[in-house]
Parts: C-alpha cells; structure tokens; sequence
C-alpha cells in the first residue's frame, strides 16, 4: 500500500468549506502518480515506452468529505492485472483512521501509437507487486453504465473543452468530467457514490454535449460529442433507502 498525508486547504473547498468531489478525485489520482513516479514507471517512463494508463471506470463511496484544515491520509495499491485491465483501489481517512471515501478502478494500459490496449509488461507488474488479496470489500457496481434512453434525458447547453481540462497525456483530465456534470445536479442534492465510466479521450477544441436524467435518488450525466457518441457517463447516487 501507498499513502501520502496532506491537508485540506482553502482552495480546494466549496462556499460550506468541505472538501470537493473534483478535488477529491484529484487527491486519488496524485496517490497512484505519486506511487508510480516513485517506483520509477511514471510520467517520464510511460512517455518513453509510449504507453499510458487511461481510466476506464471508477465507482467512489463517500461516508463524509472532510472540512477545511482537516487533516487527511490518502491511501491506494493494485490489486490485480488482467491482460491489458490493472485494478485499483483508494481510501481517503480522517485523522483517527476513519474511512471518509473509498473507490475501486479500473484501468487500461495503452500504446499511445496505435491508441489501442496493449498487455501489461512483466516489468510493470513487477514494480506496482499487485496483492491480488488485498482488494476492498463490497458490492462494486460493474464497469459499464446504462445510459438513459436519448427521451427520457434533458439536453444542456454545449460546454467547450478548455485549456485547464487537459493532462500530460493531452487528454480532457478524469476529474474536469465530473467538474462539469457536478453543475447539473440539484441544490442540496447528497452525493453518497459516484460512478464514472469513460469511452472516448475529449481533447483541447472538443465540445461536449450534457445530458441529464434526474431521478429521486440517482442523476445520471452524459457528456458527448454533437452526434451522441459519449465521452462519459457520470452518475451521482444519493442516500440508499
């Protein structure tokens, strides 16, 4: 397991002075970078071999965001590979060892030549040591998720892809997705899970295209292109009745 300590700090907070889920999903992604540049199969390596992990998936369940200043250690390791499939798992925990938000992942190891899935090298394996025993308990929801029939969905105002929405690896970031389908859930709405399911890399000069279903317990978020075609498919799920 990997695990780094912060704090959290004013600018990554909402106007109730709790952690966001964007910068919550930003603390899951800098632990597996930080674990990676750390074993030496990074940024820099995977430009080099030309490869990359891309998201496929997550599902995140939150128990309580902490509050500004508050004291966090954010935790992650592999579990298992599969061909070209890594998994992950991630906590975030509060000073007295609480569990405030844990996630399962799923992640594509890609040749960015071809821009196809590509087997995971031995070397690789041999760095991340995956327990293949050490994966979280609970019912996690599969990879994919329905998306909504086109007439029951509210179509949004089109949202460009701007310049701060892009990584190193000149991809629309994981976590700008669900900065901007946040936008379209009601006021006062309690997130308890998230799921995200990504198909399609937006770059810089993309346009996405919102669709929303908002149901009782459940408001699903389809950011496409102008034909239809998803980038991601976010989903927020409320309190369990």
């Amino acid at each position: 397991m990997y695990h780094f300590n912060s704090r959290v700090s004013y600018s990554e907070v909402n106007s109730e002075r709790t952690l966001t889920l964007p910068a919550l999903l930003d603390y899951f992604q800098d632990c597996c970078i930080f674990q990676s540049e750390d074993l030496g199969v990074g940024v820099e390596h995977l430009d080099e071999t030309k490869t990359a992990w891309v998201l496929s998936s997550w599902e995140i369940r939150l128990n309580r965001l902490p509050q500004m200043c508050e004291e966090i250690r954010i935790c992650t390791w592999p579990y298992d590979f599969k061909g070209f499939y890594g998994y992950r798992n991630f906590t975030m925990e509060d000073e007295q060892g609480g569990v405030l938000a844990d996630a399962n992942s799923v992640w594509i190891h890609m040749d960015m030549n071809t821009m196809r899935p590509v087997r995971i090298a031995e070397a690789m394996k041999e760095a991340y040591v995956p327990d293949i025993s050490a994966g979280l308990e609970g019912n996690w929801a599969p990879r994919k998720i329905a998306v909504p029939e086109t007439g029951r969905m509210e179509k949004k105002e089109p949202v460009p892809v701007a310049r701060f929405f892009i990584d190193t690896n000149h991809h629309m970031n994981n976590g700008k997705y669900v900065l901007v389908a946040e936008e379209y859930l009601p006021e006062d709405f309690p997130v308890r899970r998230l799921r995200v399911e990504y198909k399609k890399a937006a770059v810089f000069g993309d346009v996405l295209y919102p669709s929303v279903l908002t149901e009782e317990n459940c408001v699903t978020v389809v950011l496409a292109e102008e034909t239809g075609t998803p980038y991601a498919v976010v989903q927020f799920i409320g309190k369990e009745a």
